[in-house]
């Protein structure tokens, strides 16, 4: 096969409603053209959005001009291969009609031979408003819309975020956003390969399956596949039957996810060679050599929901993807690597690729084969209910049926699932109107389970998520099957303790929102507009009620900061504050939760969000202490009953006991120490204790129950606090702090902190601090620098010191380093 790219610089585009051309990039859109020919601003700058709207509603044409080379026009078969047209395209080549197209998620071919002339060559590709294609088929409008304040993107299939949602802006784009090419073929293409392993007595064979692109026939093929390992040849076959290639690997590496082994690939390549001996076909594919099992079999609470990776069950500790750009054409290979390693570096084993965005870049999947990120993969429907007509059923089997050949090989490939979030909040919808329910169940419990078994049939399917196997809700459905999105802490506006009222069996959604850095909302806001309920930050606010939960939920645990600042940052220890208490509660009831993964990793710009890492890839203070959360060897407290407020505003408190727990969840057991402290804020200590632990994998043991009623009625639970750590092989693995009343009633002490450095390497020093009080929730800043900390939001007991490692962009000596760095802790929020 013989392939010629038309991406590049040489393309032009316009406004189809003027003659004014300008120049385009390919892969691109509109929005990144427009803004690179100076005809836009910076669409995510200061309210600019708000004036960028009209975009939407044009068409646009883009044009190049081409030659053939002579090796392509000799091939008997010419395609125009288009990866990704965004949306309503009509293809033109010379002057011929070539297709029309209305689904962004489509990979499409056409033979354009006949149509394409010696010497210069115009290919012109027309986009249709996206807002009349939704207005001319009308035929569906679904009774409830959750994100798009205009109405009615379920009818087009298309990036359903692109309409706007609770995290981002509404760009409507348009323009030819993945590959372009010609490729010329002939007598007969390779057009995929359907692979099979199979794990038995310690060896794994693979079965290759060839598909082409037009039958077979008669004509006789050799096909030579061929497996390696590191450039290492581990096994091969040489034969004529495509319905007999198996390839027997006698000592498999086997693929896991991170943290419970490595993760070897291996390269597949399959060779097809005619008669003649002319080769017909190569294709190569990366694979991990492994089996995955979505098993949801009876138990004692139910009915298990946990993922089985070579036969072993997995606790998967992740948080929830979107799109890493509202411009998703901008994305390379290191904007995916950036936050998919911060993923793996906060000890996360997958990620959730949410249903509202894209069927993503090879980079994403190839990062995560590498990493060891497993992808619970949502099909691209999200939140509203969508048409069911056999037009639409169409488009959706023509999608699967181009993304999933594509993705079906992945080693990361954990799950298909349906939809997001439909059932659950349509519920009542779905449960009381029997026509929508027949088309909701049509689509995703026939239409397109029917087409993963055809185009996977490996990877399990789930219909949506949250998904328990009913219409019916209910949290205490989710306690005994399924998977469950837990939104009463955050939507419901319920205290953070409620994530310990339910046993769900696996959480794929739960989260808190918080502010963007001041250097992060520095690259949007002007400096006259910096107030967080201005014009500026309010349009960077795309939850109608974000605001004020973030100011509901700070309130109640800390007192009143000083400044913007202070609340930015108060925020972001608040979110960090309630992943952890969800988090480890469901580690903590394991097995029987099986896994927890929080909204949401990414931004897709510079935004008040429930992101972990924001837009400019700034670690929040969630992502440090998610890092201690998700450790494979956890000490973790439980903290029965809760402090409430009374009539008259008195407070009651129900606590008094603080169960510890080890949870681990690494790959071979191992043996520690658990250690606890119980202290007094003027530094002495009132309780000590130490226990030698068993840890085992897969296993939550509460090791210890400490009874506080006599220091609390003595001394008072606002001058308290409990140090737990856990040690292995005399190492620190995991420490933290347990407060018995919220922060906003502990008079905690003030204290200088005292910070040395030393270079270890250029650009990377050790930063070591030292407090003579106890000091909770230190931060590091080094502003204008962008390093990266090996920790941050952490402690500081009296007179400990503390050392983390901080890479820099640029070499610093350790003075020039110093003067620059900025530390605050909790205390400092405050006046």
């Amino acid at each position: 096969m013989v392939s010629h790219s038309l991406a590049g610089s040489a393309w032009r585009f316009r406004d189809t409603s003027t003659k004014t051309w300008l120049p385009a990039e390919v892969p691109g859109c509109v929005h990144t053209d427009l803004m690179r020919a100076g005809r836009i601003p910076d669409p995510f700058y200061g309210t600019n959005e708000l004036d960028l709207q009209w975009i939407e509603e044009r068409d646009w044409e883009y044009e190049s001009t081409f030659t053939v080379p002579a090796s392509l026009r000799a091939e008997e078969v010419i395609d125009l291969v288009a990866d990704g047209l965004d949306t309503v395209a009509t293809v033109t080549l010379n002057g011929h009609e070539v297709a029309r197209t209305e689904n962004m998620f489509v990979g499409f071919r056409w033979d354009v031979k006949r149509w394409l002339r010696p010497g210069r060559n115009r290919l012109s590709i027309r986009f249709d408003s996206a807002m009349r294609y939704i207005r001319e088929h009308d035929g569906f409008t679904p009774p409830q819309e959750f994100n798009d304040p205009v109405g009615n993107c379920v009818r087009i299939r298309k990036q359903q975020c692109q309409f706007g949602w609770d995290w981002g802006p509404r760009f409507v784009s348009a323009g030819i956003w993945r590959d372009l090419r010609l490729e010329g073929w002939s007598q007969n293409r390779l057009s995929g390969v359907r692979l099979h392993q199979n794990h038995r007595e310690g060896q794994v064979t693979v079965d290759v399956q060839p598909e082409w692109a037009r039958p077979a026939g008669n004509a006789p093929v050799t096909y030579t596949v061929t497996l390696a390992l590191d450039g290492v040849t581990v096994a091969t076959h040489t034969g004529s039957r495509a319905d007999a290639l198996r390839l027997t690997v006698a000592q498999p590496q086997l693929w896991w996810p991170a943290g419970q082994g490595a993760q070897p690939l291996y390269t597949l390549e399959l060779i097809a060679r005619g008669p003649d001996g002319r080769e017909w076909g190569r294709l190569q594919r990366r694979i991990g050599l492994r089996t995955i099992q979505l098993d949801q079999s009876p138990d004692a609470w139910g009915k298990t929901f946990r993922f089985l990776v070579n036969g072993r069950p997995v606790f998967l500790k992740g948080a929830n993807w979107i799109p890493a750009h509202s411009f998703v054409t901008t994305l390379r290979r290191a904007d995916y690597a950036r936050d998919l390693e911060a993923a793996v570096a906060a000890h996360m084993n997958c990620v959730r690729l949410w249903g509202g965005g894209i069927y993503e870049s090879e980079d994403f999947y190839d990062r995560c084969d590498e990493l060891g990120l497993l992808v619970w993969h949502d099909l691209m429907f999200a939140c509203t209910l969508y048409p069911s007509d056999d037009a639409f059923i169409a488009l959706v089997e023509a999608e699967v049926a181009s993304q999933l050949p594509r993705l079906r090989h992945r080693a990361c490939l954990a799950l298909w699932c349906g939809n997001n979030e439909l059932p659950q909040i349509n519920g009542a919808a779905l449960r009381g109107n029997a026509t929508l329910r027949a088309g909701y169940e049509k689509l995703f419990h026939d239409v397109l389970a029917r087409a993963v078994a055809q185009h996977d049939g490996v990877t399990p399917y789930l219909p949506s998520s949250q998904w328990r196997g009913t219409f019916e809700d209910g949290h205490t459905h989710g306690e005994r099957e399924g998977d469950t999105h837990f939104w009463d802490v955050w939507h419901a506006r319920h205290p953070v303790k409620d994530y310990e009222k339910w046993a769900f069996r696996f959480v794929s959604e739960f989260g808190m929102q918080s502010y963007s850095s001041p250097e992060t909302n520095a690259t949007f806001c002007p400096p006259q507009d910096g107030n967080i309920f201005g014009p500026t930050m309010e349009n960077h606010q795309k939850n109608r009620a974000g605001n004020q939960i973030i100011l509901d939920y700070v309130s109640r645990r800390f007192r009143l900061p000083k400044d913007q600042d202070s609340l930015i940052l108060l925020s972001q220890l608040n979110q960090a504050y309630c992943m952890q208490v969800g988090v480890e509660h469901y580690r903590r009831l394991m097995p029987r939760c099986m896994g927890a993964i929080y909204w949401q990793l990414n931004d897709c710009w510079p935004v008040a969000s429930w992101s972990s890492i924001e837009f400019t890839g700034r670690w929040k203070a969630l992502h440090h202490v998610a890092r201690r959360f998700n450790a494979p060897a956890l000490v973790s407290a439980h903290v029965p009953g809760d402090e409430t407020l009374t009539t008259g505003n008195y407070r009651r408190s129900t606590v008094r006991e603080v169960h510890l727990y080890t949870v681990y969840d690494a790959p071979q057991a191992a043996k520690g120490t658990l250690r606890w402290d119980l202290f007094h804020l003027d530094g002495r200590v009132l309780q000590r204790g130490r226990k030698a632990v068993a840890l085992r994998p897969g296993e939550s043991v509460r090791q210890v129950s400490l009874d506080l009623e006599r220091p609390m009625s003595t001394y008072g639970r606002e001058h308290l606090y409990l140090r737990m750590a856990l040690d292995v092989a005399g190492t620190t693995v995991s420490e933290d702090t347990v407060f018995l009343t919220p922060p906003r009633f502990i008079p905690l002490p003030r204290g200088r902190i005292k910070t040395t450095a030393k270079s270890v390497a250029p650009g990377v020093l050790d930063l070591t601090l030292v407090s003579p009080v106890f000091q909770h929730r230190v931060t590091v800043e080094l502003p204008g620098l962008q390093p990266f900390y090996s920790d941050n939001a952490f402690e500081l007991y009296p007179d400990e010191p503390k050392t983390i490692r901080v890479t820099l962009k640029k070499p610093m000596t350790p003075r020039a380093f110093l003067a620059r760095v900025r530390t605050v802790s909790l205390v400092d929020t405050y006046t």
